[in-house]
């Protein structure tokens, strides 16, 4: 009778459907949710293959892609119509057009639009970026005429107390009034502070000016410097490997030791960055004040005899050089 019993069991299970449970009646549809009844997985496999695959379905190596995240840069695919249209020949950025004629270096010309001190054609233009064409648009910094203006390049020895911005409401002296007086648009290329001396160029180029000032160019800065104490070896080479400022690192390129008095040093050092007063913070900051600071040279231009608060032009081939020290075409 057993052996009967079972038999029954075993056709009733094969007989019943993928719903139904062991007594062969439908089950309810919560228990059908919950998975009672619910085929095995090598039957829902097979049954997938029979149906082909899925129209939706990435294939497996896609799949496997994702989920370890494509790290591939993928080129911007830019919109065809948001492509700025070419530049018309003869135009330029207006803050390069009025220092290529002599309104100051490229910054400083930013500074007189967004100040509104410039007209293009009558109209006020406060938005940088705007181009122009010097031949065709009237253009007026304070209401003067823009108008080509010849280069010029002067060597200037900078005493002490004079200061290198053009404006200065102390009406202290201003290193611009060393220089011939038949060139009133010069300005300094970089500065040296009030209590400094020593060489300064002047002109009226601005991007020549933008790339000697500008630490992305590199373009070395001889000093001699008087510093109280005697410096280490070890503090010289502190300097050549680089000193934390605001700004980030800054390092000496080369440094020696001139001559020793009794409280002090004289040092030669070649800076390439060009920060705010970086001689004097570096020197301070490995704990050696600076007493007396002389720029002997700036690029290929050394300052040589001159004498004190005199000024000569440059030679071409000094301008040539500067040029190509700027990665200008000289």
């Amino acid at each position: 009778m057993k052996r009967v019993s079972d038999k029954r069991n075993r056709d009733r299970a094969e007989n019943r459907g993928p719903n139904q449970g062991r007594s062969g009646r439908s089950l309810p549809r919560g228990a059908q949710s919950q998975g009672m009844g619910k085929p095995s997985r090598r039957k829902r496999a097979t049954a997938a293959e029979s149906q082909g695959p899925a129209r939706n379905r990435r294939p497996a190596d896609d799949r496997a892609k994702s989920r370890r995240g494509d790290r591939r840069i993928r080129p911007v695919q830019r919109n065809a119509s948001a492509a700025s249209p070419p530049e018309p020949s003869g135009e330029s950025r207006l803050q390069k057009v009025l220092a290529a004629a002599g309104f100051g270096s490229r910054r400083q010309c930013e500074e007189l639009i967004v100040t509104g001190r410039v007209e293009v054609d009558g109209k006020p233009v406060t938005q940088l970026g705007v181009r122009v064409d010097p031949q065709k648009s009237r253009i007026t910094v304070d209401g003067d005429l823009l108008k080509p203006a010849r280069l010029v390049y002067y060597a200037v020895n900078k005493p002490a107390g004079v200061v290198c911005t053009n404006r200065d409401p102390a009406g202290r002296p201003r290193v611009i009034d060393l220089a011939p007086s038949g060139d009133s648009r010069l300005f300094s290329v970089g500065r040296l502070d009030l209590n400094s001396e020593g060489l300064i160029l002047l002109t009226n180029d601005g991007e020549l000016t933008q790339r000697l000032t500008h630490p992305r160019y590199e373009v070395a800065k001889a000093y001699r410097v008087l510093v109280a104490g005697r410096p280490s070896p070890e503090v010289l080479a502190r300097l050549k490997r680089g000193v934390h400022l605001a700004e980030g690192m800054a390092r000496v390129e080369q440094i020696r030791v001139r001559s020793h008095q009794k409280d002090s040093t004289m040092l030669e050092l070649v800076l390439r960055e060009g920060k705010n007063r970086e001689v004097r913070r570096v020197l301070a900051r490995v704990g050696h004040k600076v007493m007396r600071l002389t720029r002997l040279a700036v690029g290929p231009v050394r300052l040589g005899s001159l004498p004190l608060g005199a000024a000569r032009a440059l030679t071409r081939d000094e301008v040539a050089q500067l040029r190509r020290a700027a990665g200008l075409r000289s």
